[in-house]
């Protein structure tokens, strides 16, 4: 590929030194940014970060140039998301139908074409799955993108794909990647044999990362059937084998009455009031008591539970508010008295899809016999590390707390408020805090841009572009994740900083206050390409300055929350400038 960085501003020697961003990556590429995200998690020998922080690394441009020459990557990723702009074609917005029919297709292919040739291979799931068709055009696409890899590596990559789009929507249909990171993390070793099984296991992503190098006898039952048809061919097209999944509502109507796991794993819907209780009032599962209708994740619980067979365990995402709401204290209480819970994780903020709001693991062991009791329950906190940081807490995250201590009025399983206090401890936590906050604030000091009154003509008085007509002429390609620019005639910053303007933002949204994703009738200002540089220049320092504000209020959060500690303890008290120093 050509090098491009005569095209960069600001870089009187080029890059051969530089330092770029994931973002400057995609534009140097000529690609989109999911797909530098792609590449560095698909491939090993992607250059390291060589500087910057965990949300937003900075690379050595000459390593991930010569990464791309080797790998003709620009080449690869275009056919990637031709292949996905035609899905998108073909089932707009019912993305998941669209990676199910591939799936289909792809299995067929994999079986010479042949749906008895598939039945024979993958037996009558497989042959169920295959029944299925794929447009044409968008059959040919999938067909070029699995010649350059292999089938099951297509198909991955418009799961990666999927699932991004999901998490740019908000959507908490498919469980995060840092999710999975953090499950596959904390999930106890199984031996070959064993049985795994997820009662909704969506895409089949919590079976497919929990130890996936075992040989595992896996199971999996979702209501919705895009996801099954797509969950049974990752597993197929992997060489995965025993596995199993059904289509249903695993509460309503199980699809494994008899099954006893060593380890069920699940992501349950969340905040959903419409469960079933009216009709499994007395349901045989609810060992620990019969959920309130506000509290499905701890009927989802119960069920796992009422799956492991003895000496099995049971790991469930749930949200931070089932440790402590009070409808669901008494279930608490006997999960606790019963010795049942054995670990409750608070994972960082930022791992889920949908929210930022920190989400728990929970670790429940079914004992073998009656007089298998723990004296504790293990809590550990990692709500205060960065999302991709590690998982291994340090002393001060972790705490073990007896089983008698928990249960009191509120039976709050809130790791946070289980950790210990240390008075020495507290106060350097404090000097630390803040004096993060006080460097956050400088420096989004030196990042915020400084802006001035606009002098003469308004700048939407002049000649405007619409996006469709650069599309047009070129100039930019509509993908998955919006406009991205193609060329060097238009700067990347100044086109994604002028369609998040109030204008374009009213233009895609309807007088009932919906929010349309359709950029084709946004207009951008027609400037040279200084200009533009100018323009991209501010509009890149305010996502800077609003990514440093972001963790300016994480850095508040923290320091408040060490000082209520600290004052409300006794441990820390008001300064005195009259007092003398006590740290000297």
């Amino acid at each position: 590929m050509s090098d491009p960085v005569a095209s960069v501003p600001g870089q009187p020697d080029g890059l051969s030194a530089a330092l770029v961003t994931g973002a400057e990556i995609a534009r140097l590429a000529g690609v989109t940014r999911a797909a530098v995200s792609n590449w560095r998690r698909r491939y090993g020998d992607f250059p390291p970060a060589q500087g910057g922080s965990a949300s937003s690394p900075l690379f050595a441009w000459p390593e991930v140039r010569d990464w791309l020459e080797r790998r003709n990557k620009s080449q690869e990723v275009s056919l990637e998301v031709q292949t996905w702009q035609a899905l998108r074609a073909a089932y707009g917005d019912s993305a998941a139908a669209g990676v199910a029919a591939v799936a289909a297709h792809l299995l067929k292919q994999a079986g010479g074409g042949d749906a008895e040739a598939v039945a024979l291979t993958y037996g009558p799931q497989g042959a169920e799955v295959a029944a299925a068709s794929l447009p044409e055009a968008a059959a040919s696409a999938v067909d070029r993108l699995a010649a350059e890899s292999t089938a099951a590596e297509a198909l991955e990559a418009l799961v990666e794909r999927l699932t991004d789009s999901a998490r740019r929507s908000g959507s908490d249909q498919f469980t995060a990647p840092r999710i999975l990171r953090a499950v596959a993390h904390f999930a106890p070793d199984s031996e070959p044999g064993q049985s795994v099984l997820d009662p909704a296991c969506g895409i089949g992503s919590l079976l497919h990362a929990v130890q996936s190098e075992r040989d595992l006898i896996r199971a999996g039952q979702d209501v919705d059937a895009d996801s099954i048809r797509i969950a049974r061919v990752r597993s197929m097209l992997s060489g995965g084998s025993g596995a199993t999944f059904v289509e249903g509502d695993s509460l309503r109507a199980d699809g494994f009455p008899s099954l006893q796991a060593d380890l069920v794993v699940c992501d349950p819907p969340v905040a959903v009031t419409d469960w079933g209780r009216e009709a499994l009032l007395i349901d045989p599962r609810w060992e620990f008591g019969t959920p309130s209708r506000a509290e499905g994740e701890l009927a989802w619980l119960q069920h796992a539970y009422a799956h492991t067979a003895p000496g099995g365990h049971v790991l469930m995402v749930m949200p931070a508010s089932v440790a402590y709401r009070k409808a669901g204290r008494r279930i608490r209480a006997e999960l606790v008295r019963r010795g049942a819970v054995r670990k409750v994780v608070a994972l960082p903020g930022g791992v889920a899809s949908a929210h930022s709001l920190p989400v728990h693991l929970w670790l429940l062991h079914r004992p073998v016999d009656a007089t298998e009791r723990p004296a504790t329950v293990t809590f550990v906190d990692l709500s205060g590390n960065a999302p991709d940081g590690s998982l291994e807490p340090t002393e001060r995250q972790r705490a073990e707390i007896p089983l008698i201590d928990l249960l009191d009025d509120d039976v709050d399983l809130t790791p946070a408020a289980r950790m210990p206090v240390g008075r020495g401890e507290l106060a350097a936590e404090f000097e630390q805090a803040r004096a993060e906050l006080v460097s956050s604030l400088q420096e989004l000091d030196v990042t915020a841009p400084r802006l001035r009154p606009t002098e003469g003509a308004d700048l939407w008085g002049g000649a405007t572009v619409s996006v469709a007509d650069l599309v047009r002429a070129g100039l930019v390609e509509l993908g998955p994740e919006g406009p991205a620019v193609t060329g060097d005639q238009i700067d990347a910053d100044y086109l994604e900083g002028f369609l998040q303007s109030g204008p374009n933002l009213r233009r895609t949204t309807s007088q009932s206050g919906t929010y349309r994703a359709d950029h084709r009738g946004s207009r951008i200002p027609q400037l040279d390409p200084a200009e533009q540089r100018r323009y991209g220049e501010a509009f890149r320092a305010l996502r800077e300055a609003e990514a440093q504000a972001e963790r300016l209020a994480l850095a508040a959060r923290r320091m408040v929350e060490i000082a209520r500690e600290g004052l409300g303890s006794g441990t820390l008290e008001p300064w005195d400038d009259s007092a003398p120093d006590r740290r000297t």
